[in-house]
C-alpha cells in the first residue's frame, strides 16, 4: 500500500502563546533538538516526495534553523486554523495519486514506524487517522462513533456535548489520503464553530458522507502523540523521552544509578559494564568503551571514550578523545581537540585544550595545557602552565617524552622541551630546553636582617 508517491504536510504556524517566549513555540527543544526538526526527522525517514512546513508566527526564525532540509515553506498569513492552513498547500499538490499525511511541528516524539504502519494500514482511497485512547482526554477532539463502530466525526472539546467528552478515543490530528481526495475535501470545510475556525477535523464527516473508506489505525504509547502546548508539557515529554533512552541503555548492560537524573541529548554508543552516575548529561556523538566509570555531574558532549577509563566528578569534556585506563577529574576540563593516550591521568581544576598528551603523562593538578604536544610519561607539575597566546597569535609548545615539569613553571610558546629534560620549579622558560639537562630559572633567594614587620599606625 505504500507504492505511491509520499509527500508530507507539517503544520507549524501557531504562535505557542502558552509557551510564553519569544521563540517560536515548535522550535523550543526535546533533548536538544527542536521540536519541529524532530518531526522533519522522522518525516525525511519515509523519503516523501516533498515535505511542505506552513509556518506564520516568526517564520524567518524557524527557516533559518531549518536550512540544512529540504522544506518547502508555505506561509499562512492569518490564523484560521489547521484546515485553513492545510488550505495553503493545496496548489502545490500537483499528483492526484500522491498520498499526503499530515503531521504537526509540535508533537516531536511522532516515531517513524507508527507513520510506516498508519500508510501501510490505509487504502489508496482512503482516509487514514491516527488515534490515541486517554484516560483523561480533556482538551482533546472526540472520535464519534456509531453503534456498530463506524466513524461518524471529530468533535473538539469546546463544542462537545457532556455525552461526547465522556468519550476516551481521541483524535491525534495525524491523517493520510490521497492529494485528490484532500484537495476535494478541505474547501468544503466550514467555520461553523465556537473558535470560527476552520478544523481539519472536519474532513472526517465530510468523509463520511461521500461514504468513503476510513481506516484507523490506534496508537499505543500516548507520549507518541502528545502535543506541547505549554513549558509543562514540553519538560513531561523530555523526562519520559529520556527515561526512555535509559532504559534502552539498561537493557544493554550499561548501569545507570538514577534514570531520572540522566539525560542523553544526541547518539550515544556505550559498551556493556560502564557505569553512569546521577545527573550525567551526554551531548552529540558519544562513544564510551567497556568498563569506565562515569561520575556524577559531568557533562561530556562529542567524546570517544576508551576502556577501563574512569571519569571523576564534575568534568566537562568537549570534542576530544580519551584513551584506555585514563583518569579525568575532578572538576576538569578537557576542551576541543584534546587527545588523551592511554594511561594518562588528569587530575582536578586542570584545563586543557587543543593538545596531545602521551601515554603514561600526568598532569596532576592546577594546570593549564594548551596548544601542545606531549610525550609519553611526562610529569607535568601542579599549577605549570603552558603560555600559548602572546595577545594576537596561538603558539605551539612541545615536550619530548619522560620530561619533569616543575610546579609553578611557565613554558612560553613557541618552545621545545626536549627528551628526558628537568625543568625547576618556580621557572619561567622562554627558550628551547636541552634533553638530561636542569634547566631553571628564578631570583636569588635573600634574607634581609635588618627587616623589621611592619606596625599599624594608631588612629588619631
Amino acid at each position: 500500500m505504500m507504492k505511491n508517491p509520499i509527500s508530507i504536510i507539517i503544520l507549524a504556524a501557531g504562535q505557542g502563546t502558552r509557551m510564553r517566549s519569544a521563540l517560536p513555540k515548535v522550535m523550543h527543544s526535546l533533548a536538544g533538538v527542536p521540536m519541529l526538526i524532530r518531526v522533519i526527522q522522522s518525516a525525511m525517514a519515509l523519503k516523501p516526495e516533498h515535505i511542505y512546513v506552513v509556518c506564520g508566527h516568526e517564520r524567518d526564525q524557524i527557516r533559518a534553523q531549518c536550512q540544512a532540509y529540504p522544506i518547502t515553506w508555505i506561509e499562512q498569513k492569518e490564523q484560521l486554523g489547521t484546515g485553513d492552513a492545510v488550505r495553503q498547500v493545496l496548489p502545490l499538490l500537483k499528483n492526484p495519486a500522491e498520498r499526503i499525511l499530515i503531521l504537526y511541528g509540535d508533537v516531536p516524539l511522532i516515531q517513524t514506524k507508527t507513520l510506516e504502519n498508519l500508510l501501510e494500514n490505509t487504502e489508496p482511497n482512503a482516509l487514514g487517522l491516527l488515534t490515541v485512547v486517554l484516560n483523561n482526554p480533556t482538551g482533546m477532539g472526540r472520535i464519534v462513533r456509531e453503534s456498530q463502530g463506524k466513524i461518524l466525526k471529530i468533535v473538539e472539546e469546546k463544542d462537545a456535548t457532556p455525552e461526547q467528552k465522556a468519550i476516551i478515543e481521541t483524535n491525534t490530528g495525524i491523517y493520510v489520503m490521497s492529494a485528490e481526495n484532500l484537495q476535494r475535501w478541505v474547501p468544503k470545510i466550514k467555520a461553523n464553530n465556537a473558535q470560527k475556525e476552520f478544523y481539519l477535523t472536519d474532513i472526517i464527516s465530510i468523509a463520511v458522507a461521500e461514504n468513503a473508506v476510513i481506516n484507523v489505525c490506534e496508537v499505543v504509547d500516548k507520549q507518541e502523540v502528545q502535543g506541547v502546548n505549554d513549558r509543562q508539557q514540553l519538560i513531561m515529554l523530555e523526562r519520559f523521552y529520556q527515561i526512555q533512552q535509559a532504559n534502552q541503555l539498561l537493557l544493554s548492560g550499561v548501569t545507570i544509578i538514577d534514570p531520572t537524573r540522566f539525560d542523553l541529548r544526541g547518539k550515544a554508543k556505550i559498551s556493556q559494564d560502564v557505569l553512569i552516575d546521577i545527573n550525567v548529561i551526554l551531548e552529540g556523538d558519544v562513544e564510551i568503551a567497556s568498563g569506565t566509570i562515569i561520575g556524577s555531574n559531568c557533562y561530556l558532549k562529542n567524546v570517544h571514550i576508551g576502556k577501563n577509563v574512569e571519569i571523576k566528578p564534575n568534568c566537562v569534556i568537549e570534542n576530544a578523545t580519551i584513551g584506555n585506563d585514563c583518569k579525568v577529574g575532578p572538576f576538569a576540563r578537557i576542551r576541543p581537540d584534546t587527545v588523551l593516550s592511554d594511561g594518562v591521568t588528569v587530575g582536578n581544576f586542570v584545563e586543557i585544550k587543543k593538545s596531545q598528551i602521551g601515554k603514561g603523562s600526568k598532569i596532576p593538578h592546577l594546570s593549564y595545557v594548551g596548544d601542545t604536544t606531549m610525550g609519553e610519561n611526562v610529569n607535568f607539575g601542579a599549577g605549570a602552565i603552558t603560555c600559548n597566546y602572546d595577545g594576537v597569535n596561538k603558539h605551539q609548545t612541545v615536550i619530548g617524552n619522560h620530561v619533569f615539569i616543575g610546579s609553578d613553571s611557565q613554558l612560553i610558546a613557541p618552545i621545545i622541551i626536549e627528551d628526558d629534560a628537568f625543568i625547576g620549579a618556580g621557572s619561567t622558560i622562554s627558550k628551547n630546553a636541552p634533553a638530561n639537562k636542569l634547566t631553571l630559572s628564578r631570583s636569588k633567594q635573600q634574607t634581609l636582617d635588618q627587616w623589621q614587620r611592619p606596625v599599624k599606625k594608631e588612629e588619631k
